[in-house]
């Protein structure tokens, strides 16, 4: 992947083109997508507390794979593929747990924590056995500010390297000692995954759409891109909002002793890509991805953190902001649902895209760096998949 991803950093001669609407619906190109563009790409899985103690683990399903990240007794955090070797069974179920050994519900093959195969019933009937041979397929792992990612195949940029330009911004939230506050709720669309994200970093529908951001920071919001991430920004306005939880949002949201000043009452938005945002509150960060689960579908995979705070009024604000967050995320769900069903007509192939919209801009240039076939306004003739790719010289 390594060439690749260089690739996609030349000029992109149809950066005044959006992505064409046969990318949001194709069975064919979604099988191409997922195995250029999500296979290789880092994925969150959980935060570094929430693995704690020697065995401690979190999962994450998505593609038809299921990972685990399990701490072993030297510290250490590995992640594996959720499959044992001998049947295809997997190992364990649910978002987290803790076991010393991983044993297989199927016929009890069992793996240490650092993914050896230690134990096997009736070992000997086995001639081709060799436990050396036979422990859990392992998948990269990435511990960036406290916040452990996976990915399952490929060689592209780092977490750190991607997130770089903007580290420094981060610094101050002191994410290592966050503390999960909302465990991983999983959301289902009827949308493509590229539609949440382009929506994410969209900055054209706030005024149009979103009256209570609109409220809260007049017109203070704004956008940018680097190569590998999006970020957009609003400050929080003095004038108090007729809206009650807009309006007590405002009013007590206390002061936070680590951030600088300019920090207090901003919001900041990062979207990494390609399918993972955070979002940054002076009293909280909230975490989102959405994973493909087919043409049209994904799932939203959301968490919450903060640093531990037992002030009443940071908890009643924690709770205000979970409320102007619901009104706004039913406002983007009205809108993408919207615009799925727009991306099957066949009067739609890609629309222009204006000069300040550079977060979209940035995301379909690497998918067609990635894709060259999505530079094609209209699907080309089906079985293009399987034929020869050129080699690259």
């Amino acid at each position: 992947m390594a060439r690749r991803f260089a690739d996609i950093e030349d000029l992109d001669p149809d950066a005044d083109w959006s992505l064409p609407g046969w990318l949001y619906t194709d069975a064919e190109y979604f099988g191409v997508e997922t195995e250029r563009v999500i296979r290789p790409s880092w994925q969150i899985v959980c935060h570094d507390s929430q693995i704690a103690r020697p065995g401690d683990f979190h999962t994450i399903d998505y593609l038809g794979e299921s990972v685990v990240v399990i701490r072993g007794d030297d510290g250490q955090v590995r992640g594996f593929s959720n499959v044992c070797r001998h049947r295809a069974m997997r190992l364990v179920e649910g978002p987290a747990g803790c076991a010393k050994k991983l044993v297989c519900p199927y016929h009890a093959w069992t793996y240490a924590s650092d993914g050896r195969l230690t134990g096997v019933p009736m070992k000997g009937d086995y001639p081709a056995l060799r436990l050396e041979d036979n422990g859990l397929a392992p998948v990269d792992v990435e511990i960036w500010r406290g916040f452990v990612f996976v990915r399952l195949e490929g060689d592209g940029p780092s977490v750190s390297a991607m997130m770089a330009p903007y580290d420094h911004e981060i610094a101050p939230y002191r994410f290592e000692d966050m503390r999960c506050i909302s465990p991983v709720r999983l959301r289902d669309r009827a949308v493509n995954w590229k539609n949440v994200g382009d929506n994410y970093s969209d900055n054209l529908h706030i005024p149009v759409a979103h009256d209570g951001l609109t409220r809260l920071f007049g017109k203070s919001y704004a956008i940018e891109a680097q190569p590998w991430v999006d970020k957009m920004s609003g400050q929080i306005v003095d004038r108090i909002s007729d809206n009650p939880w807009e309006r007590f949002y405002q009013k007590h949201l206390p002061r936070v002793d680590h951030l600088p000043d300019a920090n207090q009452r901003l919001w900041l938005y990062y979207k990494l890509w390609p399918n993972m945002a955070f979002d940054l509150y002076a009293d909280q960060i909230d975490f989102m991805q959405w994973l493909p689960t087919g043409p049209t579908t994904c799932v939203l995979r959301e968490m919450a953190f903060a640093l531990p705070d037992d002030r009443r009024e940071m908890k009643l604000v924690r709770y205000a902001n979970w409320r102007i967050n619901r009104v706004v995320n039913a406002e983007d769900t009205w809108l993408i649902e919207r615009v799925q069903q727009g991306m099957a007509s066949r009067s739609y192939t890609a629309g222009p895209i204006g000069a300040s919209e550079v977060c979209l801009r940035s995301f379909a240039k690497k998918i067609r760096g990635l894709i060259p076939e999505a530079r094609q306004h209209r699907a080309p003739a089906s079985g293009w998949s399987r034929r020869p790719r050129p080699i690259d010289p």
